[in-house]
């Protein structure tokens, strides 16, 4: 195993030790914040993989990443968000039909696509004001 791979190996160890402590501490609204951020980190790498001829990496990611979106969209309480929720229940699963297509396809546009709707709700979530959390 070269330096490299070990370096690599210890990073992930860390930042998986790193989130998983921070998901212990969290607040339901930072966790989803967090699952947002792990899903756009995924169609980022996913789309890195594209570029870089890495197939079977490309799919291992944005089945993560559309794991991820899924498990948004399993979250979402139709009694109490009535319209808003019905409303992201249909934005999740667009996206998750757009992620199968980029994935057979090997097209990045359209993970660009899925990154840009997530990033929008994320950003709308964010700016949740602190006394509603």
């Amino acid at each position: 195993m070269t330096q490299s791979m070990i370096n690599k190996k210890a990073m992930e160890g860390y930042g998986r030790t790193a989130v998983e402590s921070e998901v212990n501490y969290a607040s339901p609204y930072r966790i989803i914040q967090m699952l947002m951020e792990g899903a756009l980190s995924k169609l980022a790498t996913a789309k890195g993989c594209i570029a870089r001829n890495e197939i079977a990496e490309k799919s291992r990611q944005i089945t993560w990443g559309m794991n991820i979106i899924q498990g948004l969209r399993t979250s979402l309480d139709a009694d109490k968000g009535g319209d808003i929720a019905a409303n992201l229940d249909s934005l999740y699963e667009y996206m998750g039909r757009r992620l199968l297509e980029a994935n057979v396809s090997n097209d990045p546009a359209i993970i660009d696509e899925v990154i840009t709707l997530l990033q929008e709700v994320k950003a709308g979530w964010d700016n949740i004001p602190a006394e509603y959390h």
